[in-house]
């Protein structure tokens, strides 16, 4: 029985489906909420990182970042680079979603995009470093584990990695998602 002056689950609303948009940065503002999301979770929540999670890749601008929002609000992101240009062998890393937005279905978006863009700069294959958390959602996603547990960052990581789609195809996925999806049809 319901505590008094609650309704039933039963009377409740359905919750409805967030609208999801995930494409490449394309401005100042979005750079800096991408180092934002970044920060507050590498380095404020997980503490993984004691000052800054940027390294080379960011200070080159030889990674890609990509930026999820979820009902307008930036709230995830990923970046990715080629490890092996002449071989197509892209790494995504530093995937991040605010944990208010954790279950509100930000986080495949974010990696099928981060896949896609891959494929549309011409890898074949991406590979990351996924916390041990993390390695069945990313096999849900068509990742496979490739070689044993590694320390990555300071901590346990499964090596991963995908197959990526033909050019075309990954172009109609980053183009549907940059228009944005509700997350129930994912």
């Amino acid at each position: 029985m319901p505590a008094a002056g609650l309704p039933s689950a039963g009377s409740l609303p359905r919750p409805t489906a967030s609208q999801v948009v995930c494409r490449q940065v394309a401005s100042a503002a979005e750079l800096a909420d991408h180092f934002t999301i970044r920060r507050q979770i590498f380095v404020d929540e997980q503490a993984i990182f004691a000052e800054s999670d940027l390294d080379i890749h960011d200070h080159d601008m030889s990674a890609v970042a990509l930026i999820g929002y979820c009902d307008g609000i930036a709230a995830g992101t990923v970046r990715l680079f080629a490890l092996d240009p002449a071989d197509g062998i892209w790494q995504g890393d530093r995937l991040a979603v605010l944990a208010p937005y954790r279950t509100r279905g930000l986080g495949a978006p974010l990696v099928r995009c981060a896949v896609a863009t891959a494929a549309v700069l011409g890898g074949r294959l991406m590979s990351a470093h996924i916390q041990l958390a993390n390695v069945r959602f990313f096999q849900r996603l068509g990742w496979e584990t490739c070689g044993e547990r590694e320390i990555y960052a300071g901590l346990v990581h499964q090596p991963m990695s995908i197959g990526l789609p033909p050019s075309r195809e990954a172009r109609a996925t980053v183009r549907r998602l940059a228009a944005g999806v509700s997350a129930r049809d994912l």
